[in-house]
């Protein structure tokens, strides 16, 4: 008997799924919905069927959202009619599809279409290193966002609610506490998903260049314009701009942006006519750039024009209870097979993060890569010295209660928290962790107050 093949149905609306008998196994997801932590999980290659039936231009940042979720390579599109030359049905399937069949459907046709896309899957499972292969794994921007903290759910929320707005964003917020990963993940739920992302970074821009590296260049502008050349605000034509870390501007830079913030045109050097570019732009900054414009270092018609919609990245140390999630996240990222001692987990846990979420992902790395040679290591583990932290000892809070009973309460909590994040919150694993029953385990989190389940989410991304 042939193995059942896997089928992920994406549509907007209660899809009307053919009758495939027993040979498939199709698992129906609204692009509506918010997306689950993880892609469902399925043994062996997976097609993609993006039901594109009453279709338009507000469903594409829901659909683009998925589908780079998803990471399946191998779509197949159902369309009402021929898609128009130019239209984002159009778009999508040429960006995102192998064929297409329009509606009514042909069985024995779409069946045919889909048997071929699955052998191509399955002949990719064969030719590359396993199945991770057939999906986009999760990059440091994917992981940034993940927790349960009030910080950041409300956070993801606020910024879900951003990139539904065809609006300029000034993303504020300390060192590597994610900014650049916010203002992706606000392209990527927006109408814009479909176009490009240009990134200029603001600080390597000489003074004497941003003309040109901005608004691009006629051939002959100059000596060395041998042809011409599109500047980045021009690439990134019915896509988004990110202008990271703007306060690195000079007065002089802020001034030559102004016009094209003001009125969206550009002219190149050398050119005789201005053109309007259809850009969305997002910035970043490290400094309040309110106070910057009172100080009269940063210009406040640049900041007016960026400012209307204004969101604070949190800082690792405002999202205590997201460590060790993060942390268990970016090692899986960095492909190693170590895991974190109990002490790492309390070092990591104590430590306040001034470096935020690029000082965990270094500091994990470096672990990963010393953990061998350190003595208070085995070899499988990581332990505070390989992490390049102090051994944390759990501390009461109160300074004046610091007996041994109060001692042990503060361990007992930090154990029960530990053992819990290692085991996504399976109540048999982390008692077994702990070498306890599970009738102990559940004595301690009722003496401690502990919340044994992680904070759920309302429809807006809301912790309830």
């Amino acid at each position: 008997m042939p193995p059942c093949r896997t089928l992920i149905w994406l549509s907007t609306h209660v899809p009307d799924i053919p009758e495939f008998g027993s040979e498939y196994q199709v698992y129906a997801i609204n692009a509506s919905d918010d997306m689950p932590l993880a892609p469902p999980s399925c043994a062996g290659p997976r097609v993609g069927v993006a039901d594109l039936r009453r279709f338009n231009v507000s469903d594409v940042g829901n659909f683009n959202r998925w589908i780079e979720f998803l990471g399946l390579r191998y779509w197949v599109a159902i369309v009402d009619i021929h898609p128009s030359p130019g239209s984002d049905t159009q778009w999508f399937i040429a960006r995102y599809c192998s064929d297409y069949h329009s509606a009514p459907l042909d069985i024995s046709r779409f069946n045919a279409m889909l048997g071929h896309l699955w052998g191509m899957a399955e002949l990719q499972i064969q030719t590359s290193e396993g199945f991770h292969g057939n999906r986009r794994e999760p990059d440091f921007n994917d992981v940034v966002l993940t927790g349960s903290s009030p910080a950041i759910c409300n956070t993801r929320a606020l910024l879900r609610r951003f990139a539904a707005v065809d609006e300029p964003v000034l993303i504020t917020g300390e060192s590597g506490s994610g900014k650049e990963a916010a203002a992706h993940f606000i392209q990527k739920n927006s109408s814009r998903g479909y176009g490009p992302l240009v990134v200029v970074n603001c600080a390597a821009l000489p003074e004497s260049l941003i003309q040109s590296e901005l608004f691009g260049y006629e051939k002959g502008a100059f000596t060395h314009a041998l042809k011409t050349h599109p500047g980045r605000l021009e690439q990134a034509h019915r896509g988004t701009v990110l202008l990271a870390g703007i306060d690195e501007l000079s007065m002089k830079q802020q001034s030559a942006l102004l016009p094209f913030l003001q009125e969206g045109r550009l002219e190149r050097i050398g050119g005789k006519t201005s053109f309007i570019v259809d850009v969305r732009i997002l910035a970043t900054s490290s400094s309040d750039l309110d106070e910057l414009v009172r100080q009269g270092e940063f210009r406040s018609d640049v900041f007016y024009r960026l400012g209307s919609l204004i969101i604070n990245m949190p800082a690792l140390r405002q999202r205590p209870d997201d460590v060790i999630t993060l942390a268990l996240l970016l090692l899986d990222q960095n492909k190693t097979p170590k895991k974190l001692s109990t002490a790492a987990i309390s070092a990591l846990a104590h430590h306040t993060w001034p470096g935020n979420l690029r000082e965990l992902q270094n500091r994990l790395r470096r672990a990963g890569l010393l953990s061998d040679s350190d003595s208070d290591s085995d070899n499988n583990t990581i332990s505070p010295r390989s992490l390049g932290l102090p051994a944390a000892l759990p501390t009461p809070s109160n300074p004046s209660q610091l007996t041994l009973s109060a001692f042990r309460n503060e361990a007992e909590r930090h154990a029960l928290s530990c053992s819990l994040s290692l085991t996504q919150h399976n109540i048999s694993a982390a008692a077994r962790m702990l070498a306890i029953s599970r009738v102990s385990f559940y004595r301690l989190l009722e003496k401690h107050n502990h919340a044994a389940l992680r904070p759920n989410e309302d429809s807006e991304g809301n912790c309830v």
